[in-house]
């Protein structure tokens, strides 16, 4: 074990280490079971807030008391199985977007972590609670908005920022054509001009990298590079904790590298999951119809769009693939076997500090 050689990531009195925050993976993939054994090893364990409650079952006027009610016990849950660090992530793009955050503080967790949107508003929901707020972004500029916005109206700033690369799985913060023609810069580059920007503010904001992570040498890189952590979420599906159905597992472990494709969502971000029939399906323009009694985006127009990806991640999540996709990382394929929290977390930890300890040499 070289954890003791290992940087820790500092948010304010949160002390990470290893400097590892599991991404939040919504629907149902990343939930207490998941977030507490990572919070175990030392890291962040965090539940995505998307989609918690079963509410496809029920009528829409229950769509915001179902999924409040589910993020409240999923946060209680993971409490009473660790002491360490819990946090939520809540997509600002979300219906129920205000709820959810303002849930997530009246359960005290330690972390907000908000993307999918620029969070603007997002200290007035903490009610005077000191919990650590942290914004996902893909540019300085994303980064020195949201600091303005804050600063003058809630007299707060950022505890991190987030700083996500198109590699990511799930929706992402890129205009569909940018990606597919490979002109969205590359994580280093746009994490150092969001680590400028961060240490221009004083007190510095701590900038952790996303999107592409995979093992210990993409960790030690990223330090190297001046990032204080990092979010890993793909990494933590193939874990025996991770709450999501054994069949989404298993997508990953069968993916080869060809089979990681971007979709043309249809709430208006791109989004990077695994190919599969249904995929193909989507790509080659059929639709399956539905009937919306919730509207859980914002930007989701029910009358046009061809598909509703609500349903379409709760039956991946739920284990129903023939009618689904499959949210991952670019890096997806390299997963080959389903371990234990601690056992990758360990791994992890060797990894980073052998290859810190290589680069110092």
């Amino acid at each position: 074990m070289r954890r003791s050689k290992m940087p820790s990531l500092k948010i304010g009195d949160l002390e990470v280490n290893p400097p590892i925050i599991q991404g939040g993976m919504g629907v149902r993939v990343s939930k207490a079971n998941l977030a507490a054994a990572v919070a175990n090893e030392g890291c962040a364990g965090i539940i995505a807030t998307v989609g918690l409650g079963k509410f496809e079952d029920h009528p829409g006027s229950q769509f915001v008391r179902i999924n409040e009610e589910a993020l409240r016990q999923e946060v209680r849950r993971a409490k009473s199985m660790t002491d360490g660090i819990i946090g939520a992530n809540v997509m600002v793009a979300l219906s129920n977007y205000a709820n959810l955050a303002t849930t997530a503080a009246e359960e005290a967790v330690d972390i907000v972590i908000c993307g999918a949107g620029l969070p603007l508003d997002l200290p007035k929901f903490m009610n005077g609670k000191h919990i650590k707020l942290i914004p996902i972004v893909s540019s300085a500029r994303a980064l020195n908005l949201i600091y303005r916005k804050w600063h003058r109206r809630y007299d707060k700033t950022p505890d991190a920022v987030i700083v996500e690369g198109v590699k990511a799985g799930g929706h992402l913060g890129f205009r569909y054509e940018e990606i597919v023609n490979g002109t969205v810069p590359a994580l280093d580059e746009i994490l150092a001009e969001v680590i400028k920007a961060a240490n221009s503010f004083e007190p510095h904001i701590p900038v952790i990298a996303a999107g592409g992570i995979f093992d210990g040498q993409d960790i030690a890189r990223a330090i190297t590079l001046g990032a204080a952590g990092v979010q890993m979420g793909t990494r933590f599906v193939c874990t025996d904790e991770c709450d999501v159905h054994v069949s989404f597992k298993q997508a990953y472990l069968d993916a080869r590298k060809e089979d990681t494709t971007i979709i043309k969502s249809p709430v208006g971000m791109p989004g990077r999951v695994l190919n599969n029939e249904f995929v193909e399906k989507i790509k080659q323009g059929d639709s399956v119809p539905f009937k919306c009694t919730y509207k859980c985006l914002k930007t989701c127009d029910p009358k046009t769009a061809p598909y509703c990806i609500a349903k379409v991640l709760v039956n991946a999540a739920e284990g129903n693939p023939n009618e689904a996709f499959v949210f991952a990382g670019e890096n997806a394929y390299r997963c080959n076997e389903i371990v234990p929290v601690k056992h990758l977390i360990d791994e992890l930890a060797e990894e980073t500090a052998y290859h810190l300890t290589k680069d110092a040499e």
